[in-house]
């Protein structure tokens, strides 16, 4: 086959875009720059324009990942009712649906996510969301509707309810026909905590 000349206004996000529907389809070890460079109609070279490599390339799709969750989550919020329980409850709904709809997309989020080696972008994405969270907790604090412990101590629980629960329902622990009311008693329980 030959190949067609380099004719993408925006070849980084084509890349992207093949490589997350690879992703979905058969996993991160799928992934290919050479293969993405064919798909695209590229040459194999042409990629290296845009990514040094296969983890470049993967990072650089965690990280779309963690911006297109964090808009998500703080458009729920803008939706949301005012009172704690409210606003929780929609970034709850919201990071379950994301995570869902981008089960395999959501995995290479958290793959690497605490790894030294974690690049400093990554870091900074996984902080924004970080402080999405605490701002919410912050915010249930100032009206009374949050405990005032110390503000990591009460954000670490829903940060962790947030991906465990996402975590089996993406594993097919929770039935389907089930999900819904489990995280209604989730969200019913992390309020009950959360009490002052």
């Amino acid at each position: 086959m030959k190949t067609r000349p380099y004719h993408h206004g925006d070849l980084r996000a084509a890349l992207l875009t093949l490589a997350e529907q690879t992703l979905r389809e058969n996993g991160p070890g799928a992934v290919s720059l050479r293969e993405l460079a064919r798909e695209a109609g590229v040459s194999p070279a042409a990629p290296s324009r845009h990514f040094k490599g296969k983890q470049a390339l993967l990072d650089a799709l965690a990280l779309e990942g963690f911006d297109r969750l964090t808009v998500e989550l703080g458009g729920a919020l803008e939706r949301a009712g005012d009172s704690f329980g409210d606003r929780m409850a929609a970034v709850m709904r919201a990071y379950l649906g994301f995570a869902t709809a981008n089960a395999a997309l959501h995995d290479l989020m958290y793959e690497f996510k605490y790894a030294p080696s974690t690049s400093a972008e990554l870091a900074e994405a996984r902080q924004r969301l970080g402080n999405l969270t605490a701002e919410l907790v912050e915010e249930g604090q100032r009206r009374g509707e949050v405990r005032a412990d110390p503000l990591d101590s009460v954000t670490l629980p829903l940060t962790a309810t947030l991906q465990g629960f996402a975590a089996l329902v993406v594993g097919g622990a929770i039935p389907a026909d089930r999900i819904e009311r489990s995280l209604d008693d989730t969200i019913a329980f992390v309020l009950r905590g959360y009490a002052p």
